[in-house]
């Protein structure tokens, strides 16, 4: 899995989000996701947003991805 596909995944699944993703093995990766439709919700409520992009994936050719998920106000901030 490539960190681009990932990046494609969230963005297309949060239509309206920003996300920069990394990983240097291919399994392990981390991201910053900015995405409006995270305004209100708790980091918990954010992540389960963002690993519904990546369905099952997660846990399988992902082995691991660490999140900030963020609003545009809090990534500007």
């Amino acid at each position: 899995m490539h960190a681009a596909t990932i990046r494609q995944l969230i963005e297309t699944g949060l239509p309206g989000s920003r996300a920069d993703v990394h990983g240097d093995d291919g399994v392990h990766f981390e991201a910053v996701v900015v995405c409006e439709a995270f305004r209100g919700k708790l980091p918990l409520a954010r992540h389960r947003m963002v690993y519904a992009t990546l369905g099952e994936r997660m846990g399988g050719e992902i082995h691991a991805l660490s999140l900030r998920t963020l609003t545009p106000d809090e990534a500007g901030a």
